[in-house]
């Protein structure tokens, strides 16, 4: 199974599994970013980078240098026919149209859709929200948060 993680995830992993204290959980984010298990995108790098300091998130590229994978044509193309569906354009946040920079959420679920994946986020499915669990819902992905894949990876110390 691969494991495709959003920003926020990564956020989580970065503040609150501090290297010196957590050494069995870098122990296996190392080989199953090694292996391609976990993966993620170009764009949450850049939205990390806005974050955290450069130490932070290199710590996350140690195992894979490919970690944070750029898109491409295929994954383009998905994101074309998530925002094809009117409602999901309401995702494009208008601060980021406005201001610019990164934006990970299509990104993400294209990755996961096309290396049929799960997509690992701390957003939540609400009800007529265009949120990535929604996206994900509506083309049949995978969407777990860190917790339920930390237990269903069983990584514990």
């Amino acid at each position: 199974m691969i494991y495709v993680l959003d920003t926020n995830s990564l956020s989580n992993i970065l503040a609150h599994y501090y290297p010196d204290s957590f050494l069995t959980f870098w122990k296996y984010f190392d080989e199953a970013a090694a292996d391609g298990s976990i993966t993620s995108v170009r764009e949450s790098k850049l939205e990390l980078e806005d974050r955290f300091s450069e130490e932070q998130t290199k710590r996350l590229l140690c195992a894979n240098g490919d970690f944070f994978a750029s898109p491409n044509v295929d994954e383009l193309a998905f994101i074309t026919k998530i925002y094809a569906v009117p409602h999901f354009q309401h995702n494009l946040e208008q601060k980021k149209l406005l201001k610019g920079g990164p934006f990970a959420d299509p990104f993400i679920i294209a990755k996961a859709i096309l290396v049929k994946g799960v997509v690992v986020t701390e957003e939540t499915l609400r009800p007529h929200a265009a949120k990535i669990p929604n996206i994900c819902d509506h083309f049949g992905i995978e969407c777990i948060c860190l917790k339920d894949f930390l237990v269903k990876e069983d990584w514990r110390s």
